[in-house]
C-alpha cells in the first residue's frame, strides 16, 4: 500500500507516528499491509463484506415509515492497540465497575454517599433510572451491573478516556466476535505470525457468570435470554449470544411466574428458570409492576427476583448509573468506595444543573459537545463545531428547559486509524466499546468493539448513523 498521502497529523493516529513510521508495536502488521497494493486490499475487504452477508450479521436502523435491516458496516483494516497499554486499561475498567456496582448497591441500601453527600441525593432521587422498586434488593455478590460496556476514546495527546458507561441493556458484543471470525478469513497470515489476543472465549465468560447468580450454582443452571423480539434493532445480537451459550432465546409470552418462581413454556411443559439475562428496559419487564401496558415482560418477575427464585443480569433499576449527570461523579465513587486514584480517566464534563457550568456551557456552545443524560447510540448528541446559530439557540432553549438532563464536554480530537476508503487507506476518527463482565470475580474482553466514522472528518461512529467498525487486536510487542 502507498502511504504516501496518508496524513497522521490531523490528531494521534493509533498506526503511524507523525513522523510517517509505524508505533513500535504495530511494524508486523504495518509490514504485512505494505506487502499488499491497493488491489489486493481491495479484494480481501470485498470478501470481508461477502462473508458478512453471507453470515447474515445485520443491524436494524429504524426509519419513520419502516425498519431496515442492513449488513453490519465493516472495515478489514484491524485497530491495534499495545497489550502492556491495554492491561492498564483492563484494570482501570475493573476498578471502575467495582466503584459502580458499590454506588448502585448502596443507593439502594444504606444511602451513606447521599447521606455524606458526595454525590446529591436530588440528582439520584429525580433520575427518570431510578427504581423505587428496587430499594433494599440484595442480588447475588451485591453486583447489580454484570454486563457493562464502557465507551474508550483517545485524544490528540494520545490519552484514554472513558466516555460513557452503558448499564442497562449494552449492545455490540456480538459484533465484536463476528468481526474477529471474518478478520481470521482474510487475513490468516496474520493471526499465524502475530500474537493476537483471543476474544472467542466471551460466550462461556457470560454463561459462567450467568450461572454463578443462581441461588443453586452448583446445580445443573437453566438461563434463558429475553429480547424484545425480531424488531429489536439488537436482535442479531440477542440470536447470536444465546446460541453461543447454548442457552434457550425467549419472549415475554414464553414466561410465566407461579409461586415467585419463573417458568418457561416449552414443548415438554414448564421448566424453571434460574437466571434471565435481559435485553429489554426496565419499565417493561413487568407490567404488573412498571408499564401495564407491556407485552414484552413478565408479570411477577420482579417479585420472583426480589424473592431470590430468579436472577436477572442487568438488575433492575442498574441503569441508575447510567446516566451521563451521574458519570461525572465516577472518579469521587472510586475514591470514596476503593481508597483509589482512577486508572482511566473520565473526559471532563460540565454539568449543567450547576450554575456556573451551565452559564460556561451556553457560552460556549459552538466548541462543545452537548448531550441529554438518558439517551444512547448517538441520538440527542449537538455537536457544537458542526452547528448552525440556529441549531445552538434550538439547543440552549432545551438546556434551559431542563438542565440537570444536559452535559457539556469538549470536542475531543479523536484518534484516527487507516480506514479503507475509495481504495486507499485514509484515517478516520475511532472509539472503542470493551465488555466488562462482573460477577464474584471480574472480566474484561481483549479489545472490544471498535467503531469508526466512516465519512471524512465527521467525529460520529454510530453504526445507526453512518458509522462502521473494525476489528480489534490486543498485540504483544514482543511477538
Amino acid at each position: 500500500m502507498d502511504w504516501d498521502h496518508y496524513d497522521p497529523t490531523v490528531t494521534y493516529d493509533e498506526f503511524l507516528t507523525t513522523e510517517g513510521t509505524p508505533r513500535q508495536a504495530l511494524s508486523g502488521v504495518a509490514d504485512f499491509l505494505g506487502t499488499l497494493d491497493a488491489n489486493e486490499l481491495l479484494r480481501r475487504q470485498e470478501a470481508a463484506e461477502a462473508a458478512m452477508a453471507a453470515m447474515g450479521i445485520t443491524f436494524t436502523v429504524y426509519d419513520e415509515n419502516s425498519n431496515i435491516d442492513r449488513t453490519w458496516p465493516f472495515d478489514v483494516v484491524p485497530r491495534v492497540i499495545p497489550a502492556a497499554e491495554w492491561r492498564q486499561v483492563r484494570r482501570g475498567l475493573e476498578q471502575r465497575l467495582a466503584a459502580l456496582n458499590h454506588f448502585i448497591d448502596d443507593i439502594y441500601g444504606d444511602g451513606k454517599i447521599l447521606a455524606d453527600k458526595v454525590v446529591p441525593r436530588e440528582l439520584i432521587e429525580g433520575s427518570p433510572n431510578f427504581r423505587a422498586e428496587c430499594v433494599g434488593a440484595e442480588p447475588a455478590f451485591g453486583v447489580w451491573a454484570h454486563i457493562c460496556g464502557s465507551d474508550l476514546v483517545r485524544d490528540a495527546d494520545g490519552t484514554m478516556y472513558v466516555l460513557e458507561d452503558n448499564l442497562r441493556v449494552p449492545s455490540g458484543v456480538s459484533y465484536m466476535l463476528e468481526n474477529r471470525l471474518v478478520t481470521k478469513r482474510v487475513f490468516p497470515e496474520l493471526f499465524r505470525n502475530l500474537d493476537i489476543q483471543p476474544v472467542d472465549d466471551y460466550p462461556s465468560r457470560l454463561f459462567d457468570l450467568l450461572a454463578s447468580l443462581s441461588a443453586h450454582p452448583d446445580d445443573t443452571v437453566t438461563a434463558a435470554v429475553l429480547t424484545p423480539g425480531v424488531y429489536n434493532s439488537a436482535y442479531f445480537e440477542h440470536a447470536f449470544l444465546a446460541q453461543q451459550m447454548g442457552v434457550e432465546l425467549v419472549e415475554g409470552p414464553d414466561l410465566f411466574v407461579e409461586d415467585d418462581t419463573l417458568f418457561m413454556r416449552t414443548i415438554h411443559g414448564p421448566a424453571k428458570v434460574d437466571v434471565l439475562y435481559r435485553r429489554v428496559d426496565d419499565l417493561f419487564i413487568d407490567p404488573d409492576v412498571f408499564v401495564p401496558e407491556s407485552v414484552l415482560g413478565v408479570r411477577g418477575l420482579m417479585r420472583a427476583w426480589r424473592a431470590g427464585n430468579v436472577a436477572i443480569a442487568n438488575a433492575p433499576g442498574a441503569g441508575v448509573a447510567d446516566d451521563k449527570v451521574v458519570y461525572t461523579y465516577v472518579p469521587d465513587m472510586i475514591r470514596y468506595y476503593l481508597g483509589e486514584e482512577p486508572l482511566v480517566p473520565n473526559v471532563p464534563t460540565f454539568r449543567c444543573d450547576e450554575p456556573a457550568e451551565l452559564s460556561h456551557v451556553l457560552a460556549n456552545l459552538g466548541d462543545l459537545v452537548v448531550k441529554p443524560a438518558n439517551e444512547s447510540g448517538g441520538y440527542g448528541v449537538f455537536v457544537g463545531p458542526a452547528s448552525t446559530v440556529a441549531e445552538q439557540e434550538e439547543v440552549a432553549a432545551k438546556i434551559k428547559e431542563d438542565p440537570r438532563n444536559w452535559i457539556g464536554q469538549p470536542t475531543l480530537a479523536l484518534s484516527t486509524a487507516p480506514t479503507l476508503c475509495d481504495g486507499r487507506l485514509e484515517p478516520r476518527h475511532i472509539d472503542l466499546r470493551p465488555f466488562i463482565l462482573t460477577g464474584n470475580d471480574s472480566y474484561v474482553t481483549h479489545g472490544g468493539l471498535t467503531r469508526v466514522a466512516l465519512r471524512e472528518g465527521s467525529l460520529v461512529v454510530n453504526s445507526s448513523q453512518g458509522g462502521g467498525s473494525k476489528d480489534t487486536w490486543i498485540l504483544e510487542e514482543d511477538a
